[in-house]
């Protein structure tokens, strides 16, 4: 139960931060540029609270459904504009206010997001170094002559001193490009060039790109010590504890943290027989693994992370941190890559060259919410400037009901010269009704089958 109300907090933490702050875009530049606002709601639905000082004043609106808000500006819809009004009224205004009007919501939830990873960035992570573990064969991180201890100094002329830096540069760099310059210390600690190729068919499929790519971090050895156990997971429900021992898993005696994880992984679903070692005893104890996806397959997990010795946390980590001016030029090139990244997958989803299995619902953000929040701080600003970037870039789509699809009617106006004709919004308004529900009636089936794997 503290679970569930953990995840719903930070769920609902994470919804009225990034709706909040979009709809505080429109609000802003609109009282900015002389146009009236008569509310303000976070939320559809029936009010739970509302505050307005005078009768002609704007309402400021808490509202019972927080899947969304809007800003209520006078000269929207059919109702009448009183005379002294007029002057203040959005559908009064020159082309290009109403433009900045409508753009600002978007542009604030980016601009929040770059907010988000400076703040990051100065605070500062620790990261694991990319060290490449091992490369399989037929891969194309192997076809490209990338071996296992490999440590990935730049690609394509980035810098890249964490292993989520690294990752994160790639993926949006095979997307641009089919051939990709990396940089890489070996094991001898020879520094050599690679190139990296991707066919463009592998690069736009999410799914795919990452089984064929073949990059995984350095799995070190070492004993398979529980360290932490996560709530409400398999290894709870077991009683396992920091600190035990896996002594042997289904008969097979465990020598190491990834052997486990290879043991479990392999049993999707399925109840495997644990032996553990606690104060010198051994305990026999029965645990039904958890069923994940993973790019399409079914993975077994149980929710323990295990202990690594601090000597290969010392050779593996750094702490990555940056001065204030330097953080906002990191965080405005993060931004820049990953709407950039989204737009591409967005894209491809679209015309049906990438898995919808990227869209996610309601219910998988709930649950990412609460993870980051229960990792710390620095990941839950990582989480909500991901999803900041991402409303963003949804809402700048060009479908009416969505600041895009607007941005698109006042371009065909600027094209023509007049606006477009109530009869063809009327239909977009359809249109676009029918597309919204329809994606986040996907989003929400995507989650609830992800539920039940």
């Amino acid at each position: 139960m503290g679970s569930i109300l953990h995840t719903l907090v930070f769920f609902i933490i994470t919804l009225g931060v990034l709706i909040a702050f979009h709809e505080f875009g429109h609000f802003w530049v609109a009282r900015r540029l002389g146009v009236k606002v008569t509310r303000f709601s976070i939320g559809f639905g029936k009010p739970i609270w509302r505050h307005q000082k005078t009768p002609d004043a704007t309402e400021y609106v808490v509202a019972a459904i927080p899947l969304g808000g809007y800003v209520k500006m006078v000269g929207e819809g059919d109702e009448d504009v009183k005379p002294e009004d007029l002057p203040y009224a959005f559908n009064r205004q020159a082309l290009w206010i109403r433009i900045a009007i409508v753009l600002a919501g978007p542009l604030f939830n980016l601009l929040l997001a770059v907010l988000f990873f400076w703040i990051v960035f100065v605070v500062g992570e620790t990261g694991f170094k990319p060290v490449l573990g091992k490369i399989e064969s037929g891969t194309l991180a192997a076809q490209s002559g990338f071996k296992e201890g490999d440590l990935i100094l730049s690609v394509n002329g980035v810098e890249t001193p964490t292993w989520s830096k690294a990752m994160t540069t790639l993926l949006t760099e095979v997307i641009e490009h089919e051939s990709v310059p990396v940089v890489v210390e070996t094991q001898d600690g020879v520094n050599q060039a690679r190139t990296l190729n991707v066919p463009q068919h592998v690069a736009m499929d999410p799914g795919v790109l990452q089984d064929r790519l073949g990059f995984a971090p350095w799995r070190p050895q070492f004993p398979a010590m529980i360290d932490s156990v996560l709530e409400d997971s398999p290894a709870e429900a077991a009683g396992l504890l920091s600190g035990d021992l896996i002594v042997s898993t289904d008969g097979v005696p465990v020598e190491n943290w990834s052997q486990w994880v290879g043991l479990v992984q392999q049993r999707p679903g399925k109840t495997i027989h644990v032996v553990y070692e606690r104060e010198g005893v051994e305990i026999d104890v029965a645990i039904r693994l958890a069923s994940v996806d993973v790019n399409g397959k079914q993975v077994g997990r149980i929710g323990a992370s295990g202990r690594m010795p601090q000597e290969l946390v010392d050779q593996l980590t750094l702490e990555y941190r940056l001065d204030m001016w330097p953080a906002l030029q990191e965080s405005f090139l993060k931004v820049g890559e990953f709407s950039v990244l989204t737009v591409k997958i967005m894209g491809r989803m679209l015309i049906g060259k990438a898995s919808i299995e990227n869209l996610s619902g309601p219910i998988s953000i709930a649950k990412y919410a609460g993870q980051s929040a229960s990792m710390g701080f620095v990941h839950f600003m990582k989480f909500l400037a991901f999803i900041s970037i991402s409303l963003g870039v949804l809402n700048l789509m060009p479908i009416p009901m969505l600041d895009g699809g607007h941005l698109l009617f006042f371009i065909i106006e600027g094209i023509k010269g007049s606006p477009v004709s109530d009869q063809v919004q009327a239909i977009g308004q359809q249109v676009g009704i029918v597309l919204l529900l329809s994606l986040m009636g996907l989003g929400f089936f995507l989650d609830i089958e992800r539920l039940f794997q």
